[in-house]
């Protein structure tokens, strides 16, 4: 297996942290990058490297590509893994907090790309592994500007990998179902304070209960990062992977049901709960 230099963002916990450790157990060069540089002591104990990087800030990120040409002379696998989850009814989310989710969740991973693109090029070899979401097939009541990012880089991931074809780097897109992280604690009191106390109040409340119980069953952020590997360390790696608690069910009922019936499932699923 060739050794890779691996760039990995939003590394400190969750998909990125178990990503970043299984990859570098394989032999590869792991850049581990977060915000928080406090957060990622344990993994260099593991030989990860990492990098304080904050996606929001062109210098930072810049700083971190130039980091790993230095000390490496190459890049080969950026893996963008940053982002969260702003919910809330479209009414009652602040455009200052929707433009900041489009923020993190997409352009700073398409200035990432930008930076690390001609360093690919000039390889004529490269991999860009996008963490997308289930979420990037189906929207649902108060997630509209989180779903909304990840259906734009389902759209962003297939034009890329288009385009780039011709230089030999492959686009590939995960997309995870329900997975036990911070990720769903944060939408959960994100969705409340924004809405749980306004017109949305009563299906925003229950809403958030599901989320709660999808949670608790999600699977382990391994099972992501075992999709990672593959779309690493795969020759001819697939466009898509999916895996994670309710992934298939729910890409099932969307394509086999229609608009109005997928929503009157969803809602019915919510107020189960």
């Amino acid at each position: 297996m060739k050794r890779e230099v691996i760039l990995i963002t939003g590394a400190s916990s969750g998909i990125g942290e178990e990503t970043a450790k299984m990859l570098v157990a394989q032999g590869h060069v792991v850049y581990a990058a977060a915000r928080r540089l406090e957060r990622m002591k344990h993994l260099q104990e593991s030989g990860i490297k990492t990098l304080a990087m904050d996606v929001t800030q062109e210098n930072s990120m810049i700083e971190g590509v130039e980091t790993i040409i230095q000390e490496q002379g190459r890049i080969d696998i950026l893996v963008n893994n940053a982002g969260y989850g702003s919910y809330g009814a479209v009414e009652d989310v602040p455009l200052e907090e929707a433009k900041y989710q489009f923020e993190v969740n997409i352009f700073g991973l398409a200035r990432l790309v930008q930076l690390v693109l001609p360093h690919m090029r000039k390889q004529s070899a490269g991999r860009i592994v996008n963490i997308s979401s289930i979420g990037g097939k189906f929207g649902e009541p108060h997630g509209a500007w989180y779903h909304g990012t990840k259906f734009a880089l389902e759209g962003i991931s297939d034009s890329l990998r288009m385009e780039l074809k011709q230089f030999g780097i492959d686009v590939v897109v995960i997309q995870p179902g329900a997975i036990y992280t911070e990720w769903n604690k944060i939408a959960r009191e994100n969705l409340i304070k924004v809405s749980g106390s306004t017109a949305y109040g009563k299906t925003a409340k229950a809403h958030a209960q599901m989320l709660e119980k999808y949670d608790k069953n999600g699977s382990h952020p391994k099972v992501i990062a075992q999709l990672i590997s593959k779309a690493v360390n795969s020759r001819r790696p697939k466009t898509r992977y999916t895996a994670g608690s309710g992934a298939w069910l729910a890409l099932t009922m969307r394509k086999l049901l229609c608009d109005r019936a997928f929503d009157k499932a969803f809602m019915s699923m919510m107020k189960a709960n």
